[in-house]
């Protein structure tokens, strides 16, 4: 090497020594390093940081070995402004050559010795040292992500806790209970292995340039807060029960009491029915709801001893078996009238054509008469047989448009003779009037009239 290239060779190592000088006591103060080097490690973490803080440890080494060999070389250099042949080749030798020795006996799983360059030496302080800081920043990333947000997500497991045990959500006497122990075991084992092993919470994410090379693995963390808040939602559904229950009951009540009063109607009208209508299937109808209404009265019971645990799931099925009961007794009184639905459809559409008739001017129509009478008779009789009465009905339809018809064609043909008529009179009142003005008019004296026309000899 010249003068020059050793010039620019020791200006590049120095800024190299500089910037390791600087890395490295930014390591040493480094916040996730002191908590690493006081901490109760297990794991993964134990393991890696056992490696990392002895890489750190062969790193001030090396950085200590570097900062002689440069010094050296620098001392060479700075004996004369012009160095000599036998200068630039000791200083060729120290700045590219691998002179610089490194005994490792004091250093654990270190060779008894190494001997570098300083470009290699450079190198390897730069593998020990992004090795090194992934695990002091992989630890100190999932420290200041994780417990923190355990702590807070604690805060709020205390505070759904007491909620909980003001309405009776207790562990043995509610689900939700049970899964606030869950929540609870959980969040201090997770807090535990958090603060002992943060490498185990730590995802390696590919492609990532930046030191660590990944991110908390905040998973389990995730599955504690969504249960959590299952069990919050549960306990306010219980709290919410405690301030409504008394208008739910009057509520719960009062739809009872209308499906046992339409269950009374339907068997009042199926009754009727039977003595009504003749060869007609009438659906049975079922007693009163006594097992809800036992339901009910332990609900009222539950809410006098002020488990509230117990009245909300129990509230929430009798609300919804109360609706279909209510709906059910409806169906039931539906299903039993529609035998006296058919009948009253039928006198309605009897009544309805004999108005018809009647404003036609048919009223007195002995075949009309004589259907009109029998379907009546059928329909206002009971037993009523209904297909007959139906029938009946129809044939007095088919009379009545049958009438209607032929009524409707006479006036046409009267129509037809009062026009004949009333244009010949109309004839006849021309001619007359025709004569009439003949007779009106002067006559010419010269002029004889013949009373049958003129004849021979005539002048």
């Amino acid at each position: 090497m010249d003068r020059d290239g050793v010039d620019r060779a020791l200006s590049r190592l120095g800024a190299e020594h500089e910037a390791v000088e600087t890395s490295l006591l930014a390591l040493q103060d480094h916040a996730g390093r002191r908590l690493l080097e006081g901490a109760g490690l297990t794991g993964l973490t134990k393991e890696r940081w056992a490696a990392a803080d002895t890489a750190i440890t062969r790193l001030w080494r090396y950085f200590d070995a570097y900062s002689g060999a440069l010094a050296a070389a620098r001392e060479v250099r700075e004996r004369r402004r012009w160095p000599s042949r036998e200068d630039l080749a000791e200083l060729t030798d120290r700045l590219r050559g691998p002179g610089v020795l490194i005994s490792g006996a004091a250093v654990e799983g270190a060779p008894l010795a190494e001997r570098f360059s300083l470009a290699e030496l450079v190198a390897r302080m730069n593998e020990l040292y992004a090795s090194s800081l992934d695990v002091v920043v992989a630890a100190d990333a999932v420290w200041s992500a994780l417990p923190a947000r355990i702590d807070l997500l604690g805060a709020e497991l205390h505070r759904t806790r007491s909620l909980a045990h003001s309405v009776g959500v207790r562990p043995g006497e509610h689900p939700s209970g049970d899964d606030l122990e869950a929540v609870t075991a959980e969040l201090s084992e997770l807090r535990e292995q958090v603060i002992a092993d943060p490498l185990a919470f730590w995802v390696p994410v590919a492609g990532s340039s930046a030191p660590g090379g990944g991110r908390p693995d905040t998973g389990r963390y995730d599955r504690a807060a969504l249960a959590l808040e299952d069990v919050r939602r549960e306990v306010e559904a219980v709290l919410a029960v405690r301030q409504d229950s008394e208008q739910r009951l009057m509520g719960l009540r009062d739809v009872l009491s209308r499906a046992d009063r339409t269950l009374a109607e339907a068997r009042k009208a199926r009754a009727e029915v039977l003595a009504k209508i003749a060869a007609s299937e009438v659906p049975a109808v079922s007693g009163p709801p006594t097992a809800l209404q036992e339901q009910l009265s332990a609900a009222a019971e539950y809410r006098r001893r002020s488990q509230w645990h117990r009245l909300s799931p129990l509230l929430e099925s009798l609300e919804v078996r109360a609706e279909e009961e209510l709906l059910r007794a409806r169906e039931s009184l539906t299903a039993v009238t529609a035998p006296l639905a058919v009948r009253a459809e039928l006198r309605g559409r009897l009544d309805a054509y004999r108005a018809k008739v009647a404003r036609h001017g048919m009223a007195e129509d002995p075949l009309l008469i004589e259907r009109y009478d029998t379907a009546r008779r059928m329909l206002w009789s009971a037993p009523c047989d209904l297909r007959a009465a139906e029938q009946a009905v129809w044939r007095y339809q088919q009379a009545t448009a049958e009438t209607l018809a032929s009524q409707q064609q006479r006036p046409r043909q009267a129509e037809q003779q009062e026009q004949e008529q009333q244009q010949h009179q109309e004839h006849q009142q021309e001619h007359q009037a025709q004569r009439e003005q003949e007779q009106r008019e002067p006559r010419d004296p010269s002029v004889r009239e013949w009373p049958e026309g003129p004849r021979k000899g005539d002048a």
